[in-house]
């Protein structure tokens, strides 16, 4: 165990940003999952700006790579564009 009053500072905070960041991710990937299972497209348009705004908060602390977040994105607007269309056969 640290010994320094400096170390164990650095600990507690270290395990409240975890704890946070945890927090974070779980709720996007959460409004991710809702706005995938949506079938309302205005209520999926409604969630979207929302969604996008977790994404990027994400990439901007680092949990999710630029990349990633704008794949995500991208596949979430092609599921709501998919949403109105007719099924074709």
């Amino acid at each position: 165990m640290a010994h320094h009053k400096s170390v164990k500072k650095h600990i507690r905070k270290t395990e409240k940003r975890r704890v946070e960041n945890r927090y974070y991710a779980v709720t996007t990937r959460n409004a991710i999952k809702e706005l995938r299972n949506t079938e309302d497209k205005e209520e999926a348009l409604k969630m979207y700006p929302k969604v996008v705004s977790m994404i990027d908060k994400l990439a901007r602390r680092g949990q999710y790579h630029k990349n990633k977040a704008d794949n995500l994105k991208s596949k979430l607007m092609k599921h709501i564009n998919k949403i109105g269309a007719p099924v074709s056969e």
